[in-house]
């Protein structure tokens, strides 16, 4: 065996050892989510650009979802 075997640590090292990697993998799992957020924001980006300008001037849509509040009289 070597001198500096694992199961011979004192229990703070181990602790230390331990809660330094549970904080690197979290930084892994933040680090594929904030990329995968990314590539996905740079997909729809990339998407808009090969839209026709047309289609960038157009008029919304959703135009008829904004209506005027109703009229109420006091009665």
């Amino acid at each position: 065996m070597t001198d500096n075997d694992f199961l011979q640590q004192k229990p703070g090292a181990a602790l230390r050892s331990w809660a330094l990697y549970q904080m690197m993998a979290g930084a892994g799992w933040a680090a594929m989510f904030v990329l995968s957020v990314a590539a996905l924001l740079l997909a729809v980006w990339g998407i808009g650009l090969l839209l026709p300008e047309e289609s960038k001037q157009a008029p919304d849509p959703n135009a008829f979802l904004i209506t005027a509040p109703a009229v109420t009289e006091v009665a």
